[in-house]
């Protein structure tokens, strides 16, 4: 028999796939780099989504529709029109007989909930997304600075390196940060560290290493790299604090997720302060740290249309939590 669902996380940093089937097996997965349309264009990433679709399928694909409904939930659907662009591309590939195409931030929240509630994602970027009992969506579009974003992975390491480059020329206040900085890049000095990314000597990507060290410096009790994880904290919570207004959340008692590489390592004292700043909008809030990866998210999505039963999708996330 087909599997059932082939189900897809594209984010900005990684993309993963699973295979399941109708009774919530994992039947094959695999991973491979973004591909968000909106890095990448849409061909690309099709082409890409496909590649790593085949490998999950394994050699026992068979002939197309390799399987009953594709749910795929990316990065850079932030509009309907990108939306109704890769819907249209997926489904003149024919992987499967119904497709459902969406925003990474919600397969987030439904691999942490029932579906409806609240998401925010933090990896390169920072986004957020909720769904009220009543179906309605709240979202905000991810395209940095231009729509108000701050706060993603990369964004937090420039914050780093900015202030670490501030201390060391005098423009800036002591910190911690310019020697962890400079010991992370492995250079004499951060004027060495900036004419390597000037010069395209050192990889700009690597700039978003420096989040992980940013947190630790702050945790070590340094002040400048304290604030700049208060503001972070302020706006995982605006985005939450936003979503449960306008949804009429803040009486009920809803779920909110947090979830993406940043979110996932920041530690108990984080994740205790966004806690706490969301319970004072919806006091009877359930806050958590999703313990699964999106792509099991988008993968409950294609079992609720599929109407799998609730047995199927319990031992799905049981066979595919995070240890």
């Amino acid at each position: 028999m087909r599997p059932a669902v082939i189900a897809i996380d594209g984010g900005n940093s990684k993309t993963e796939v699973l295979v399941i089937s109708e009774d919530g097996v994992v039947l094959g997965k695999s991973r491979g780099p973004g591909a968000s349309p909106q890095n990448i264009g849409v061909a690309a990433c099709v082409a890409a989504l496909e590649e790593l679709v085949l490998e999950a399928l394994g050699p026992g694909a068979g002939e197309k529709p390799f399987a009953v409904h594709t749910s795929a939930y990316l990065a850079g659907l932030d509009f309907p029109r990108e939306e109704e662009a890769l819907h249209a591309a997926l489904a003149a590939r024919g992987w499967s007989d119904t497709l459902t195409v969406g925003n990474d931030t919600l397969a987030l929240l439904r691999a942490g909930s029932a579906g409806v509630g609240v998401a925010v994602v933090c990896g390169a970027g920072i986004n957020g997304a909720g769904v009220g009992p009543d179906g309605r969506v709240h979202r905000f579009p991810a395209l940095g600075k231009i729509s108000g974003d701050w706060g993603g992975g990369y964004r937090l390491g420039e914050e780093a390196l900015w202030w670490a480059v501030r201390a060391e020329d005098g423009r800036g206040p002591r910190t911690a940060l310019m020697p962890a900085v400079t010991a992370y890049f492995g250079k004499p000095t951060l004027l060495d560290v900036v004419q390597g990314l000037h010069f395209e000597e050192i990889d700009a990507a690597s700039i978003h290493g420096l989040c992980p060290l940013l947190f630790e410096v702050a945790a070590a009790g340094d002040e400048v790299a304290g604030d700049i994880v208060t503001r972070f904290v302020e706006e995982v919570s605006v985005f939450a604090a936003v979503i449960l207004r306008n949804l009429d959340l803040t009486e009920d008692a809803p779920e909110i997720v947090l979830g993406g590489g940043v979110l996932t390592g920041v530690g108990a004292p984080v994740i205790a302060e966004i806690e706490r700043r969301c319970l004072k909008v919806a006091p009877r809030a359930v806050v958590r740290v999703v313990d699964v990866n999106p792509v099991v998210g988008a993968a409950l999505f294609g079992l609720d249309t599929l109407g799998a039963s609730d047995a199927a999708k319990a031992s799905l996330k049981a066979a595919t939590q995070r240890t």
